[in-house]
């Protein structure tokens, strides 16, 4: 079975209690759960993590090199400001999808930008946290 991570970034701990007209009400633990059994329907392990640290989430990258076949990240605010997080994604050799919750593309022109993009094979934005199992699909897909 292939092992998939899934990265989160900052404030996504919150997600359920932050902002829920625009996150909506389902928890981290929730997409975790969802994503795990999708996964396993589909022959991939999926992991799971989240950081509000900048440097973590580097770690996080350069240890899935050795232990993921693929990675599904969503950056939050590290998205629009991150050339170190893109850097370490340009050493992972596996597939990368990019999820958003919101459509950033919808919200504050800053968001518009986003530096993981360029490493990203896919970007999945505006489906709320569906996202994250049109990800794990669309993975268990490019993965064979």
């Amino acid at each position: 079975m292939k092992t998939i991570h899934i990265l989160n970034g900052p404030n996504l701990n919150l997600l359920g209690q932050r902002q829920p007209e625009i996150y909506g009400h389902a928890t981290l633990e929730d997409v975790a759960q969802t994503c795990a059994a999708l996964g396993n329907s589909l022959g991939l392990k999926v992991e799971l993590s989240q950081t509000n640290h900048e440097g973590v989430m580097i770690d996080q990258i350069h240890a899935a090199r050795h232990t993921a076949a693929g990675l599904i990240i969503n950056p939050a605010a590290f998205t629009h400001t991150s050339v170190a997080i893109l850097d370490a994604l340009h050493t992972f050799d596996g597939p990368v999808i990019e999820v958003h919750i919101s459509n950033v593309h919808k919200r504050e022109s800053f968001r518009h930008h986003s530096y993981v993009s360029l490493r990203a094979d896919g970007v999945i934005a505006g489906l709320g946290v569906e996202g994250y199992q049109a990800a794990v699909r669309r993975m268990a897909t490019l993965l064979g």
